[in-house]
C-alpha cells in the first residue's frame, strides 16, 4: 500500500531546508538544503532559486499530496502591479528602521486620549510609554525594527520613487507559497496579486494584524503608507488548517491525482511550536540565529511593558515570545575571538567557574531587540589583570547566551505564564557548554529534543493536518533525548543583569 507524503519547507535565514515526510507517521522519508546569501538585505530570487536546488537534492516534489511553508518572520517584500519585486526584502534583523519604529510609537503616543482608548482604559502619562501601550492593544506588540511595518515606514520615507510602485506587500512565506501555486512576475496579464495568502502566525508579526480579531489595521498601515494603504493588496489570511492553492504541478504534485495542496504555511517560530507538538503551559528556547522564547497560550498576550511580543501561533492559540537578534552566533563570536572551534570553547568553558571570575560579556554584537537597544554593541565587563583568561572569556560567552535567554523567560513568565516544560532547540543547543550550564542559568529543569529541523517538521505536520479535515494535528512522536538538570546558580543571572542594566 502506497503511503501519502507530504513536505515542509523551512525558508530561513540562512537556507531552505525541504523534508519530504510521511503524513501519517511523520518518518523522514527524503531531504534537502541550499543556502541563502548573508545579509540583512536580499533579492527573493534567491530563495526561489535556494528553494528549487533544495527539493531536486530532496528527490523532488512530483510525490507530494500537500506542503506547507514556514519562513523567517516579518521580512518585508514589496510587489508591483506586475508582480515583480521592488525592491531587495528587508528581513527581520535589519535594523535601519529603528528610527521609524519610534515614530510610528510617537504618533501613537503623542495625545493624551484618542478614539482608540476603551472607556476606562489607563494609560501611562508618558507619551513613549503610552504610544507603545496603544500599539499592544491594537496589534499585540509595539513597533521595533524587526517588525515589516517599520520596514514600510522606512521605504516610504527613504525611497518615494519605490514607495509609489507598492501594489502589494507580503512576507517570505507568503511570497514563496504564492511562487510554489505557479505565480510570479508578468509583464502582461494579471499577475494574481489577489492569491497571496498568509496565515495568522506570520501576518501577527506585522505590526498591522490584529490576531484577537483576524483583522488587517489598515489605519495602522496608513502611518506609512497613507491614503495608499486602502489600495494595497495584503495577503488572505488563512485559518489554521484552511487549504489553500494547488501547487503548480511542474513544481509539486505532478503525479498526485488532484494535485498538491499548499497549506497555509506561518512563522519559523509558529512551525517550529508545531513541529515540537508543544502545549498550553509549554516554552520552547530556540538558539538559532536569534534567540527565542515562545510560549503557547489559549488567550492573546497583552504586555504592557512592551518587551514581549504577542503574536499568534499556528493552530489558533498564541505564542507570546521574546526574541534576541543575538543566539548562537555569540559562540561564533567567541571561536572566532579565542581562534578554536566549538568544542574547544566548551573546553575552555569548563576550566573556569561559574560566573567567569567576574568577567560578564552583554551580547549585542548587532544591537538588541530584547531589551529594544538597537545602537548598542558587545561589551566585556568585570575584566582584571587577575581573571582576563581565555577560559574565563569562553565562560563568560556561554553565560551570556544563556542569561539573553533568561531574560526572555522571565518576560514571559511575567505574564503569568506557569512552565510545564521548557524545550531548548536550535543549533546553539548542540553545545556541551550551552547543555551543561542551561538548567542552572534558566533556573529549570530543560528538556533537549533530538537534534532536528523542527519548522520543517512543523510545516510538514500541517500540510498531513489539512488533508484530514480534522480539528486537531496529527500525533506525530517527538523524541526527547535527554532531561538537563541541576541546581540552579541565580549568582551567575544577577551579575548579567547587573552590567546589562
Amino acid at each position: 500500500m502506497s503511503r501519502t507524503l507530504v513536505a515542509g519547507i523551512d525558508t530561513s535565514t540562512q537556507s531552505c531546508k525541504v523534508r519530504v515526510t510521511d503524513a501519517a507517521s511523520g518518518e523522514l522519508v527524503r531531504f534537502g538544503k541550499a543556502t541563502h546569501p548573508k545579509g540583512t538585505s536580499v533579492n527573493p530570487q534567491a530563495w526561489w532559486d535556494a528553494f528549487l536546488h533544495a527539493c531536486e537534492e530532496a528527490g523532488g516534489l512530483d510525490d507530494v499530496s500537500a506542503l506547507s511553508v514556514g519562513g523567517q518572520q516579518h521580512g518585508m517584500v514589496l510587489l508591483d502591479a506586475n508582480g515583480a519585486v521592488i525592491r531587495d526584502a528587508l528581513l527581520w534583523n535589519d535594523t535601519r528602521s529603528a528610527p521609524n519604529a519610534d515614530r510610528l510609537i510617537e504618533e501613537l503616543g503623542k495625545d493624551r486620549h484618542t478614539s482608540m482608548d476603551a472607556e476606562g482604559q489607563q494609560l501611562s502619562d508618558d507619551p513613549v510609554l503610552r504610544g507603545k501601550q496603544r500599539w499592544v492593544l491594537a496589534v499585540g506588540s509595539s513597533p521595533v525594527a524587526s517588525l515589516t511595518l517599520t520596514k514600510v515606514d522606512w521605504v516610504a520615507r527613504n525611497e518615494a520613487d519605490n514607495a509609489g510602485r507598492i501594489a502589494a506587500i507580503c512576507l517570505p512565506h507568503d511570497w514563496l507559497s504564492w511562487r510554489i501555486a505557479g505565480h510570479g512576475d508578468v509583464q502582461n496579464g494579471d499577475p494574481h496579486l489577489d492569491a497571496l495568502f498568509t496565515d495568522r502566525s506570520d501576518a501577527s508579526g506585522t505590526a498591522y494584524f490584529d490576531s484577537s480579531k483576524n483583522e488587517y489595521r489598515r489605519d495602522l498601515l496608513a502611518l506609512a503608507l497613507g491614503d495608499a494603504a486602502q489600495n494595497v493588496r495584503l495577503p488572505r489570511v488563512l485559518a489554521p488548517h484552511e487549504r489553500g492553492p494547488i501547487a503548480d504541478p511542474k513544481i509539486a504534485g505532478k503525479n498526485v491525482p488532484g494535485g498538491c495542496v499548499i497549506a497555509p504555511g506561518g512563522g519559523d517560530n509558529a512551525m517550529a511550536s508545531l513541529g515540537l507538538s508543544m502545549q498550553v503551559g509549554d516554552i520552547s528556547i530556540s538558539l538559532g540565529t536569534s534567540g527565542v522564547a515562545a510560549a503557547i497560550s489559549p488567550v492573546p498576550a497583552y504586555d504592557m511593558s512592551t518587551a514581549v511580543t504577542g503574536f499568534a501561533d499556528a493552530t489558533g492559540h498564541w505564542l507570546p515570545l521574546a526574541c534576541t537578534i543575538n543566539g548562537s552566533r555569540i559562540l561564533d563570536a567567541a571561536r572566532s575571538l579565542l581562534e578554536v572551534d566549538y568544542d574547544g570553547v566548551a573546553q575552555l568553558a569548563a576550566q573556569a567557574r561559574s560566573g567567569a571570575d567576574g568577567v560578564t560579556l552583554i551580547p549585542y554584537f548587532d544591537g538588541e531587540r530584547t531589551p529594544n537597544r538597537p545602537q548598542a554593541r558587545g561589551s566585556l565587563h568585570g575584566l582584571s589583570i587577575e581573571n582576563a583568561t581565555r577560559a574565563n572569556i569562553a565562560r563568560a560567552f556561554v553565560e551570556a547566551l544563556l542569561c539573553s535567554q533568561r531574560d526572555c523567560l522571565e518576560l514571559i513568565k511575567g505574564l503569568g505564564v506557569d512552565p510545564r516544560r521548557i524545550l531548548l532547540i536550535g543549533g546553539g543547543a548542540r553545545s556541551s557548554a550551552v547543555r551543561n550550564y542551561a538548567p542552572q542559568i534558566l533556573g529549570h529543569d530543560v528538556l533537549l529534543p533530538r537534534t532536528d529541523e523542527y519548522v520543517a517538521i512543523g510545516a510538514a505536520r500541517q500540510a498531513a493536518w489539512v488533508l484530514t479535515h480534522a480539528a486537531e494535528p496529527p500525533q506525530w512522536p517527538v523524541d526527547i533525548e535527554q532531561t538537563l538538570s541541576g541546581a540552579a546558580d541565580e549568582q551567575v543571572y544577577e551579575q548579567y543583569a547587573h552590567w546589562r542594566g
